[in-house]
């Protein structure tokens, strides 16, 4: 299934920084095209459904949390 997103992109010094506005994503490349295609498959991996190797195991972590 193809989906479309929308990603703004920029320069920052030599590097082009693509981020996608629908999805928590960026990639970068040094050029547009490069970050373009590493945010293409950036967002193919973050939605690839998971393969675990071994069984999954649920866990509780405790965390001290201060309050302000």
């Amino acid at each position: 299934m193809k989906r479309t997103f929308t990603a703004v992109v920029w320069r920052e010094g030599k590097w082009f920084v693509a981020q996608c506005l629908e999805v928590d994503l960026a990639s970068q490349g040094r050029t547009e095209k490069e970050a373009i295609d590493n945010l293409r498959e950036a967002l193919e991996l973050y939605f690839e459904e998971p393969k675990p190797t071994i069984a999954p195991k649920v866990v509780k972590v405790e965390a001290e949390i201060r309050a302000p």
